[in-house]
C-alpha cells in the first residue's frame, strides 16, 4: 500500500508492505529504492522481504521532485536503450539528493518507521539499492542506536574521495553490514571496495564486503537491462541473513 508521510520539506510517498500470514508485531526495516524511484519492481521486493516477517517501509527519497507516479519510469528499461532513456531524467536526481538533505529525511523514515501499525519495538534495519545503499549507510551511522543490520546492493559511492563519503562516518555505526557490489562497476571499483572494506575494519564492525562475480551496476533489478537473476538471489538470501540473525535473535 502507498501511504504518506512528513518528511523534512514537504509531504512524501512511501510503499509499506506487511507479512502475507503470521501474526505481528514485526521488525521494521527501511528499503532504499533505487535512482528509478518507487515503482512495481520495488513493490514487488519489499512484500518479498516482507513476507520472511518484516514491516518494510520504502520511502520517496524523491519527493522534492514529484510524486512516485510522475517520477516513474514510462518507457521498457529492460533494452539498454530504454534504460538509458530513463536514466536522463532519473540521474540527475541523485545528484540533488546532497547529504544535507538526505540527513534530515533519514530522521523522517526511522520516525515514520516506528509509527506504523504492527511494528516491533526494538532495533530496525536498513537497506538499499545503487544511491539507496548509501542512504542506507547514511541511516546507521545517524541512528547506532536504532540500526542493528544495514545492506548496501551495487551501491555507488560508498567510499570516494568527497568529504560527506558514508565510509567516513563508520565509526559511530553499531550495525551489522552486507554489501553485495556490482562487478565492473565504476562507481564502486575495486579500489573503493577495499577502502571500505578498511573503514568496517577500523570501526570493529562485523560485515560481509563482497564483489559479485559477472553482475553489473543494478543487478536486482528486474525491470531494467542490468538485470542478473543469480546475483538477485545471492543478495537475497545475504539479506534474509542478515535480517533474520539481527532482528529475530
Amino acid at each position: 500500500m502507498l501511504i504518506e508521510i512528513p518528511a523534512a520539506e514537504g509531504t512524501a510517498e512511501a510503499i509499506v508492505s506487511r507479512p502475507s500470514s503470521g501474526e505481528g508485531p514485526f521488525p521494521g526495516v527501511i528499503l532504499y529504492m533505487d535512482a528509478f524511484g518507487l515503482r512495481p519492481r520495488i513493490e514487488e521486493m519489499a512484500q518479498r522481504v516482507a513476507d520472511w516477517g518484516y514491516v518494510v517501509l520504502a520511502p520517496n527519497a524523491f519527493y522534492r521532485e514529484g510524486t512516485a507516479a510522475e517520477l516513474a519510469p514510462v518507457m521498457d528499461m529492460t533494452t539498454p536503450e530504454g534504460r538509458a532513456a530513463a536514466g536522463k531524467a532519473a540521474f540527475p536526481r541523485v545528484g540533488s539528493l546532497t547529504t544535507d538533505k538526505a540527513l534530515p529525511d533519514i530522521d523522517a523514515w526511522v520516525k515514520a518507521l516506528g509509527t506504523l501499525d504492527g511494528v516491533a519495538p526494538g532495533p530496525i534495519g536498513a537497506f538499499g539499492y545503487c544511491m539507496g545503499a548509501r542512504l542506507a549507510v547514511r541511516t546507521a551511522i545517524a541512528h547506532p542506536e536504532a540500526v542493528a543490520a544495514c545492506g548496501g546492493f551495487h551501491g555507488g559511492g560508498l567510499a570516494s574521495d568527497a568529504a560527506d563519503s558514508p565510509h567516513l562516518g563508520l565509526g559511530t555505526a553499531r550495525a551489522r553490514f552486507v554489501f553485495g557490489h556490482a562487478d565492473h562497476d565504476k562507481s564502486m571499483d575495486p579500489d573503493a571496495v577495499a577502502r571500505l572494506g578498511a573503514a568496517l575494519d577500523d570501526a570493529g564492525l562485523e560485515a560481509s564486503n563482497e564483489i559479485y562475480a559477472g553482475a553489473p551496476h543494478g543487478y536486482s533489478m528486474a525491470d531494467t537491462s542490468m538485470f542478473h537473476a543469480e546475483a538477485t538471489e545471492r543478495h537475497f538470501s545475504e539479506l534474509r541473513a542478515l535480517l533474520d540473525g539481527t532482528l529475530k535473535g
